[in-house]
């Protein structure tokens, strides 16, 4: 290869190279940029929850409108927790809540599935790690909390999906930390088992 030719290869090169830091630099977000999308992401889920548990109503789905309206109930708290979180960071919280796409009960449950595995699994434990490199305790806190409740959301919606003709009839009992928002259909807890809110502070949701 010629020097004329190698040349402009390694600009190339180089520019790709720092075109590639700048969109990672770009891609970083700091832990009240997190702490914002988060609490947009949870006000968003809290009405399309609440929506989701009105066709589910419609449509004859009792137990499942239970699951979505104990679920919308455990988002308020995640959304309020992180809005103190990002007020005692100086700033004000910010959610632009969309009006919520409904269909039917089934599709229903399939789009909460995917927002409770991805909140899970990808968007919390990035946050986490986030938090925690910015030393920012109460945020690790509210992201780890936040995390707890949308594993169990998961386990409940999968419970739905496998199994959506018995959950149409009868009734369906939830339990709702009102500090970190775990949810559970075990009405035997004295206390919460993530955050340790004794049993007169947990709401019974119908």
């Amino acid at each position: 290869m010629s020097y004329r030719r190698i040349v402009p290869v390694i600009v190339a090169a180089c520019f790709g190279m720092f075109l590639t830091a700048a969109f990672a630099e770009e891609a970083a977000k700091t832990t009240l940029e997190n702490l914002q999308a988060a609490y947009n992401g949870e006000s968003n889920a809290k009405a399309r929850y609440d929506a989701f548990a009105a066709k589910a109503d419609e449509e004859g789905y009792q137990q499942v409108a239970s699951l979505f309206r104990a679920a919308a109930r455990s988002e308020s708290f995640h959304a309020r927790n992180h809005a103190e979180v990002i007020k005692k960071m100086g700033a004000e919280p910010k959610a632009d809540v969309k009006s919520p796409e409904v269909k039917s009960t089934r599709e229903n449950v399939e789009t909460a599935l995917k927002g409770e595995d991805y909140e899970r699994d990808t968007m919390y434990p990035a946050f986490i790690e986030q938090a925690e490199a910015d030393k920012n305790n109460d945020a690790v806190e509210t992201f780890q909390e936040a995390k707890a409740a949308e594993t169990q959301h998961a386990k409940y919606y999968k419970e739905a999906l496998e199994n959506l003709d018995n959950w149409k009839t009868g009734t369906k009992d939830f339990l709702v930390c009102t500090n970190c928002g775990y949810t559970t259909t075990d009405l035997s807890i004295q206390k919460c088992p993530i955050c340790a809110f004794p049993r007169e502070k947990i709401e019974l949701v119908k």
